[in-house]
């Protein structure tokens, strides 16, 4: 037997079950404040460059900017956002067959880890707040060099972390 579904009914249908899962966009995205406050995040980290944290924080402000309507306010915020780069990292991850005795500890790969501490605050709704670290990494290989593409390997590794900060507080992922 074929159920034969018409157009009408499956417009009802379609808006019955859409209506019951409350406000959603596709982005997930489900806050209704109006401003940020992104303050400057500081640099605790022992090593990278001296501008790691003015980096992130001018990333993360232009990420909250263009992916979404938030005005960006200076103080007192609906949401409030600040944190540290607590840690800069070089692992060596792939090693290589030594040629002799002094390279046995050589690696053809280096880890870059990068760790961001964020603390952020949503006054619509204590229960979003949270205060945690946030890490991603990149491999490079070291015939290149970290000098030749260090800022490109930041770069990349931030891109991924206001990602996941960006899902973790205004998407609520």
């Amino acid at each position: 037997m074929k159920l034969k579904i018409k157009g009408p009914i499956l417009i009802v249908l379609t808006l019955f079950m859409s209506q019951g899962c409350g406000v959603y966009s596709f982005t997930g995205t489900t806050i209704t404040a109006e401003t940020i406050s992104i303050q400057p995040f500081y640099n605790d980290a022992s090593s990278g460059p001296a501008d790691l944290s003015v980096t992130f924080t001018n990333q993360i402000r232009d990420y909250f900017q263009q992916n979404t309507s938030l005005a960006q306010v200076i103080n007192d915020g609906e949401l409030q956002m600040d944190g540290t780069v607590v840690s800069y990292r070089l692992t060596p991850v792939a090693p290589t067959a030594a040629a002799n005795d002094s390279d046995r500890d050589a690696a053809a790969l280096t880890r870059l880890t990068i760790t961001v501490k964020v603390n952020y605050i949503n006054l619509e709704n204590e229960d979003f707040n949270f205060s945690r670290n946030f890490s991603q990494f990149a491999d490079y290989n070291n015939e290149i060099g970290l000098n030749s593409i260090e800022s490109r390997l930041i770069e990349e590794i931030y891109d991924q972390i206001i990602l996941d900060i960006f899902n973790a507080s205004v998407a609520n992922w």
